[in-house]
């Protein structure tokens, strides 16, 4: 199994323009972000979860050829507005797109992406089949899929468990149910937007404190902020096991 990080960050993750802090104004390739998003490649099959406003340009610098189905973890903009690219695959493998996420989910998708979804479709429209999925495991392509349900602040969100690799993004709270699916894991990545509070996310004092709780052997921190502080710095910061993700990185959990 093998996991490339494909964006780490969040709509506040990318330079801010006319923002002067160390991140925004930092050198280093750690400290520049897309918005996240994973590309897993398992038992011969390739999955990306998310497709966030970012989604064609990671393709193109991941060099990603197949794409056997998408995992959508929720419907804010910043996880599908990329979706529409999807069309070059589409092009490319002679087949529609296979995109796995709620029901709630595919109504936001109808609504945003109407076009692909109409009676008449004009020529060269995305090609799309939504998927219904719950909180129960499910199969793709003979991989399986146990999701997992965290909140974002009021709204569900699935992460998701392939073997011994979970990813969660867009987490604040985690029920005890959906804690014993992650139990087992060897790696976790989870988000981990800023040190201050935020109302819907993870700070990293709430990120690092879940990843020992749940006694997990390496987590990798995602979704990212610029009001993190650089990537260098705070990585100093961090305790055995627990590291931040960058864009590029690849791992085999």
């Amino acid at each position: 199994m093998k996991v490339t990080f494909l964006g780490t960050g969040t709509s506040q993750g990318i330079p801010v323009i006319a923002c002067d802090c160390k991140v925004c104004t930092s050198t280093s390739p750690f400290d520049t972000r897309l918005r996240v998003s994973v590309l897993i490649e398992v038992d011969g099959k390739t999955f990306v979860i998310d497709t966030g406003p970012d989604f064609r340009y990671q393709m193109l610098r991941a060099r990603v050829k197949q794409l056997d189905g998408i995992f959508i973890t929720h419907e804010h903009k910043d996880h599908v507005a990329g979706l529409d690219d999807v069309r070059a695959f589409n092009y490319r493998q002679k087949k529609a797109m296979n995109v796995y996420a709620h029901k709630r989910v595919h109504e936001t998708l109808e609504r945003e992406f109407h076009y692909a979804f109409a009676d008449f479709k004009y020529p060269g429209v995305p090609l799309i089949n939504l998927n219904e999925i719950s909180s129960a495991p499910f199969e793709v392509e003979g991989v399986s899929i146990i999701p997992i349900e965290v909140m974002h602040y009021l709204l569900p969100v699935y992460g998701f468990r392939i073997n011994d690799f979970t990813y969660i993004t867009d987490a604040k709270t985690i029920g005890e149910q959906e804690r014993e699916k992650i139990k087992g894991s060897k790696v976790l990545v989870i988000n981990a937007l800023q040190k201050e509070k935020h109302i819907s996310h993870f700070t990293l004092e709430e990120a690092i404190s879940f990843a020992q709780e749940m006694e997990i052997e390496t987590t990798y921190l995602t979704h990212i902020s610029h009001n993190m502080g650089r990537h260098e710095d705070v990585s100093e910061e961090l305790p055995p096991g627990i590291k931040f993700a960058f864009d590029g990185l690849v791992i085999e959990p």
